[in-house]
């Protein structure tokens, strides 16, 4: 008996949440702890903190092109395994970096480990383009609903191993990124993705519309400054979270908590955010989305009592889920299948390189101006987007009359 197109659909989406739920557990270790293990490794000079972060976010950056590319020329599923190594290598390597009290090779190593989370962030494209149309906008937040697990194994495995090498502080936590990238890269071996088939040389279905026009679209360009708007917003904040919440007097087993709170509340609302961009339109669940993060400002700029750092990171977590997976499904609706690899690529290193931007400047704002300014960032920067957004709704209903 075959097996029909859906059910293939979500068995590769099931597989890819799984694989996102373990080696996507790198990224909240890597997140939460990276500012303050760069305190830890720095000397009176503290605003460069929040570099190892950075360095995160600019591998994931470089990476998304090799990682599109690599996905053409040997196959999605061998990709995605050869990424999930590389993370586990620079697991590895951080670990080592903290032995050796060596702060640029901690930095370098968390530039390595996000190469390897470049593949990660594209098991969200690789879900939609193996399913039928109906069911992208689920396949992508089925994906997305794996960093559930990644919420609670990530922030947990820092809380059990963070002083297993004392005095050398947070080696045993990189190190469990090692275990995360080889077991990732086994669940990763199970996956049956069809190789994009041949075609002819010098055919338009061979190279597709130029990726000018491809970006030049409307519908894109406000895809995109929603995508990385919201996701820059959300690293801007979380990057300088827990450095405030220990300033506040608050222990490091308050401020992961606090990053797991917030990353269980990115992902948890996957399962349904689908089904309610499917209901109510890809547009409404972005500007929902950013609604949201302006609330998260209101109640971080209210006090600096522990359930105010929690809850802001909460609301920061929903309105990146609702705000990202809403763009990232108007992103699929702008090329066509032989476009997808040099589409995703450009769209995760613009995104990725303006992320890696925001976690950098998040410690020097938060150093110098203090928690309220890192809060009130987020108020112009939503309102730009909601105008963008009101704009092409406005731009698609003229269009619709003529």
């Amino acid at each position: 008996m075959s097996i029909t197109p859906i059910a293939e659909a979500k068995k590769t989406a099931f597989i890819l949440a799984v694989a996102q739920a373990i080696t996507g557990a790198a990224a909240p270790v890597a997140i939460s702890m990276g500012a303050l293990a760069g305190v830890y490794l720095l000397g009176d000079d503290k605003s460069l903190a929040t570099a190892p972060v950075t360095g995160f976010n600019i591998g994931v950056a470089l990476g998304a092109l090799p990682a599109g590319w690599l996905g053409r020329k040997i196959g999605q599923k061998h990709a995605f395994m050869t990424g999930s190594l590389i993370t586990a290598l620079g697991g590895a390597f951080a670990a080592a970096a903290l032995f050796q009290g060596a702060f640029w090779m901690f930095v370098a190593a968390l530039l390595f480990m996000g190469g390897g989370g470049s593949f990660t962030q594209q098991y969200r494209f690789a879900a939609a383009d193996n399913s039928p149309q109906h069911f992208k906008a689920q396949a992508i937040s089925w994906v997305l609903g794996g960093g559930i697990i990644s919420a609670i194994l990530g922030p947990q495995s820092v809380i059990l191993t963070k002083d297993m090498f004392l005095p050398i502080q947070f080696a045993g936590s990189y190190g469990v990124i090692t275990l995360f990238g080889l077991i990732g890269f086994l669940v990763l071996a199970t996956l049956k993705i069809a190789p994009i088939a041949p075609v002819e040389k010098g055919t338009i279905v061979d190279i597709g519309r130029p990726l000018q026009e491809i970006i030049s679209q409307p519908i894109f360009i406000v895809a995109l400054l929603c995508s990385v708007c919201t996701y820059s917003l959300m690293s801007f904040v979380m990057t300088g979270a827990p450095l405030a919440m220990v300033g506040c007097g608050f222990s490091l087993t308050d401020a992961t908590l606090g990053i797991q709170w917030h990353v269980l509340a990115m992902f948890a609302p996957s399962f349904f955010t689908g089904k309610l961009i499917s209901r109510f339109g890809k547009e409404t669940i972005v500007a929902t989305g950013l609604i949201i993060l302006i609330c998260c400002a209101f109640v971080a700029l209210a006090g600096i009592e522990l359930w105010h750092f929690w809850v802001s990171l909460i609301l920061l977590g929903l309105g990146w889920n609702f705000g990202f997976i809403g763009a990232t499904a108007m992103v699929t609706d702008c090329y066509r299948s032989e476009e997808k690899g040099k589409v995703q690529g450009f769209h995760d290193f613009v995104l990725f390189s303006s992320v890696a931007m925001s976690s950098l400047f998040s410690g020097k704002v938060l150093i110098t101006w203090g928690w309220n300014t890192v809060n009130f960032v987020i108020f112009p920067v939503a309102g730009v987007c909601l105008m963008a957004l009101a704009l092409l709704i406005n731009r698609r209903k003229r269009t619709s009359v003529i």
